[in-house]
């Protein structure tokens, strides 16, 4: 885990807010055993303060990896939804638009529709599909 030098916020903010922190098991066993080498003697932090900051540890790892599948079930179904479109008719919600899909461009936010006639369309809510 990288962690910036004080003095220079403006960089410290981009360089976290570029770079993704991941924290793994082996990150966490190793700031675990630092913890236990640390502490007071005259007052040892009791076991089962260790064992649930390990559940703990362990319901966040599940849940990134839940977040990470849906992620990709998600980009499946997009991919399948803009693959249908290639062929049909589509007209944008005001109607001036219109016309047969030729190709698709997905982008992170959406679907962008490019016509036969050369028009883009983004594909939202509203868009009618024939």
């Amino acid at each position: 885990m990288n962690v910036p030098a004080i003095g220079n916020t403006t960089n410290a903010a981009q360089s976290a807010a570029g770079k993704a922190q991941t924290v793994d098991y082996q990150s966490f066993l190793r700031l675990l055993v630092a913890q236990m080498k640390n502490q007071d003697p005259t007052s040892p932090m009791e076991s089962t303060d260790y064992v649930a900051q390990l559940a703990t540890f362990s319901q966040v790892e599940q849940s990134v990896q839940i977040n990470s599948k849906l992620d990709g079930i998600l980009q499946a179904s997009t991919f399948a939804q803009a693959g249908d479109l290639i062929g049909r008719e589509i007209e944008s919600a005001d109607g001036t638009i219109k016309g047969t899909v030729e190709s698709v461009r997905l982008y992170s936010d959406g679907i962008m529709a490019r016509l036969e006639d050369g028009q883009e369309l983004p594909v939202w809510a509203g868009v009618v599909i024939r």
